[in-house]
């Protein structure tokens, strides 16, 4: 029998309020599947995430959301959300992750929120390119971002127990990554090549329940930090380094003051060892199943993770939309 060596009264798990703002949004964005129209799905999971904080006994401020690079009108960067009571937090939150999946009914798009003390999250400024190197526990310690993706492989593999034709690497399917998935396959590892989805990605290779062991390439820097808050409740870990992909971002980042060349780690990025975090399936997929309508409601599936605990709860929600329309100002039929 484990013994705590100093054992705490359970605390409210503020991941389990989380969720019913996930849920929302997915609820919301979900009537847009396929339809074409990413703004408006990512406006409908965006007003209904609002109003889920607004019910919530945080003082929360956002410190990755909806800001200049999508130009969305709430949530954005630096906004206060919750109901002003309670703890102060910092809040990272993507309405839609894969909102160009959405549009077009692809999988794995999800509604995610991540969640830290107050002054405990990294503030990434004009960063929006992250390159990324995301692993699971037992392989955390043994790859090396500046080294070539043949080596890192092979150790990857040797630390999973596996040979390296046995791994699968996700890999955003871009332009800019030509190079490394041709490596990757020289190297003799398997792909799975996503147009979208880098937050997806990364909870794959943490997820025990997934079959991705390695995330590797350039992604958004609000969505590493978004992932962050997961892998490091899991165990994982992210190296990342900006990757500017146009001369306007590299500049706005060297007039900051940002070291190009500095290494992040979920240390950096989540410094609280209590983080929390949900995310809920829009559009299905490998990772987690979408919306689905059954008439007089829906059901969704949710990941919950707390990092203090190591708790980690995969909720299927079934929402009786008679009942919740009386009482939730989000319009969900």
């Amino acid at each position: 029998m484990f013994t705590a060596a100093t054992p705490e009264a359970p605390v409210r798990n503020l991941a389990l309020d989380l969720v019913r703002v996930t849920e929302a949004g997915a609820l919301a964005s979900a009537r847009w599947l396929g339809k074409g129209d990413k703004n408006a799905g990512d406006q409908a999971a965006v007003d209904a995430i609002r109003l889920g904080f607004n019910s919530m006994d945080i003082r929360g401020s956002v410190i990755i959301g909806e800001g200049e690079k999508d130009n969305a009108p709430m949530l954005y960067n630096g906004e206060q959300v919750g109901n002003g009571h309670g703890m102060a937090m910092d809040i990272a939150v993507d309405p839609v992750e894969g909102t160009n999946l959405l549009a077009f009914g692809r999988p794995n798009a999800i509604s995610v929120v991540g969640a830290a003390p107050g002054g405990s999250m990294y503030n990434p400024g004009p960063s929006y390119y992250m390159q990324k190197l995301v692993v699971s526990a037992p392989a955390k310690d043994a790859v090396d971002i500046d080294a070539p993706i043949e080596v890192n492989l092979k150790n990857i593999a040797k630390a999973l127990g596996k040979d390296v034709d046995d791994l699968i690497v996700f890999v955003l399917d871009k332009p800019r990554h030509e190079k490394i998935i041709k490596n990757i396959r020289s190297a003799g590892a398997r792909i799975q090549l996503h147009t979208d989805g880098d937050i997806t990605g990364a909870l794959m290779v943490v997820d025990p329940r997934a079959e991705v062991d390695v995330m590797v390439g350039t992604g958004g820097t609000p969505e590493g930090i978004i992932a962050a808050c997961a892998i490091k409740a899991l165990g994982g870990q992210l190296f990342g380094r900006f990757d500017p992909q146009s001369f306007v971002e590299k500049e706005a980042l060297q007039e900051a003051g940002i070291d190009l060349r500095e290494i992040l780690t979920v240390e950096k990025l989540v410094k609280s060892d209590d983080v929390f975090f949900s995310a809920t399936g829009i559009s299905g997929g490998t990772f987690l199943r979408g919306v689905q309508y059954t008439g007089n409601g829906a059901i969704t599936h949710s990941m919950v993770i707390r990092s203090k605990t190591g708790s980690v709860r995969y909720i299927e929600s079934h929402h009786n939309f008679e009942r919740l329309m009386k009482i939730s100002s989000v319009a969900y039929d």
